[in-house]
């Protein structure tokens, strides 16, 4: 479901300089950093799985898995647990480790733009929209297209046990 053109009210995190959001009704909690159980021969952007409430959650460090460097854990280090779609399915659960959260915002229709061909360290796939505010900009994720690309498939549908083997 496209989101432009629409009101939106967004989770607004940081990778680095760069901000990001995902929708609130995406975003689950969003919790203090925590290790992870290291799983052998897991991607380098999957660190792990992590208890939430008592269900394994896999921990994604979501700087890796967009193509930047990674970073140091900070005391500003959050985990945004959230509810990826997945096609004919429940939705999976998610921990994505972000450099720091920003705040919860609205953007009226008038400021949800679609996606230009970034050419950057992403793939403008992975950007659904640009939100646009009085300082700046801020990228709208689609985690879908994130997760789906280079055989990272975790939201192709299936189990999550079956999807963490690909």
């Amino acid at each position: 479901m496209s989101n432009i053109g629409q009101e939106l009210q967004v989770v607004v995190f940081g990778l680095g300089e760069e901000r990001f959001a995902l929708p609130v009704a995406e975003v689950r909690e969003i919790l203090d950093h925590r290790p992870a159980f290291r799983m052998p021969d897991a991607p380098a952007w999957l660190l792990g799985l992590t208890d939430v409430r008592g269900t394994s959650v896999p921990m994604i460090d979501l700087r890796v898995r967009l193509g930047m460097i990674a970073a140091e854990t900070t005391l500003a280090t959050r985990v945004l647990v959230v509810e990826a779609p997945v096609a004919g399915t429940s939705p999976l659960l998610l921990g994505l480790v972000v450099d720091r959260v920003l705040d919860v915002s609205r953007f009226g229709a008038d400021a949800v733009e679609p996606s230009p061909d970034l050419g950057g360290r992403w793939r403008s796939g992975h950007v659904e929209a640009i939100l646009r505010r009085e300082d700046g900009f801020v990228a709208l994720l689609d985690l879908p297209r994130i997760f789906a690309a280079d055989g990272a498939d975790l939201l192709g549908g299936g189990s999550a046990t079956g999807a963490l083997a690909a």
